[in-house]
């Protein structure tokens, strides 16, 4: 099963709207097993992981044990389901990490297996694989994409300085953790905010990975992004998303979409800024399961505020700003969460002279 995750993780933020997944077939006595096929889920979705792992196998599928990271898929859909193709390979045994909460499986998939006679087993590293599968689980459940937040702050706690020029914070490895995550979500969040200050490219830019840039998303209340801007000069290279108010002036719409942008209007909060609920519902509503937000202190306190964070991670740098202070980088109510419980430490480790604390939302 472990290897079946570490299979999911490779194919996270390609796979969307469908989960990668992960799957292992295994054959053999007791005491004498081995690995006869593997699989993941392919890039856009298709096909599933469970159907490349059993062509692997071929013959030796048959009265084998398949693991895999998710319920197999039991409805009809651009492909047949996983479900027929696991019978039809002769499996003896299956074993899930965790049931699939879309309404055209949830356990129907293992209903459908045991009337095949087949063994199914639940809940094998159900934390892990539900840790990998947010995303899809957000989606489905709450009718959003999952967030993880990314924030870098000074020894002191600050996020930024008071004066126009641009903090750099973490070193080059942190950098590479953060361009890691990206290539593994469905699209990288920022406000407006950060988007003008930094003027950033938000892409992969880890040797090898470049591909893996994911879309970009912009909340823009009133369309003030610019089109000198490095988002807009490069949308017909990297897809790049606008979210805006209805409210937002018809000219400046028109301007970015000729400049390839896209841009989707939704409603707004009561205080003429996009609201984050309807914006999230939009995105998913396009397919996008898993967000890496790159926002900055502000987007994230409305984040926290909204109680939309399912994965936090804080990377801390050796500088400090000193007296003269600047913007701190934990806000209020991301404050309230981190104390309150909300949010737990699940992973803390050290990327060059920085250190990163991961914290998880409590289910």
């Amino acid at each position: 099963m472990r290897l079946a995750l570490a299979l999911g993780q490779r194919h996270l933020g390609r796979t969307w709207p469908n989960p990668s997944v992960g799957a292992v077939v295994v054959a053999g006595p007791p005491g004498a097993e081995r690995i006869v096929g593997q699989g993941v889920t392919a890039p856009g979705g298709r096909p599933h992981g469970e159907p490349l792992a059993l062509a692997q196998a071929g013959a030796a599928a048959r009265g084998a044990t398949l693991y895999v990271t998710l319920e197999p898929c039991s409805h009809h859909g651009r492909t047949p389901p996983c479900t027929d193709a696991i019978v039809a390979a002769g499996i003896a045994r299956v074993v899930s990490a965790i049931e699939d909460p879309d309404p055209r499986v949830a356990g129907r998939g293992h209903t459908r297996l045991r009337e095949a006679g087949i063994a199914v087993e639940t809940g094998l590293l159900a934390a892990e694989a539900r840790r990998d599968h947010i995303g899809h689980i957000r989606r489905i459940v709450d009718g959003r994409p999952a967030i993880h937040l990314k924030l870098a702050q000074t020894r002191d706690g600050f996020a930024a300085a008071s004066g126009p020029e641009r903090l750099r914070i973490t070193g080059p490895v942190a950098d590479g953790a953060v361009h890691l995550w990206r290539a593994h979500a469905d699209a990288i969040l920022v406000g407006i905010g950060t988007a003008r200050a930094d003027d950033p490219s938000l892409t992969v830019r880890l040797p090898g990975l470049a591909q893996r840039s994911p879309q970009r998303v912009v909340l823009d209340s009133r369309l003030v992004l610019q089109p000198q801007s490095v988002l807009v000069r490069t949308a017909h290279d990297v897809p790049t998303l606008v979210l805006t108010t209805r409210g937002a002036p018809a000219h400046a719409k028109r301007m970015l979409e000729a400049m390839g942008v896209e841009l989707v209007r939704v409603a707004d909060d009561g205080r003429g800024r996009v609201d984050l609920a309807a914006a999230l519902a939009a995105l998913a509503e396009r397919g996008l399961t898993r967000l890496c937000s790159e926002g900055g202190p502000r987007l994230a306190d409305a984040l926290a505020e909204a109680d939309l964070i399912d994965l936090c991670t804080l990377m801390t740098g050796p500088g400090e700003i000193g007296p003269a202070g600047g913007l701190p980088a934990i806000g209020p109510h991301l404050r309230a969460l981190l104390d309150g419980g909300r949010l737990r430490t699940v992973e803390a480790r050290t990327l060059g002279p920085d250190r990163a604390v991961t914290y998880e939302r409590i289910p």
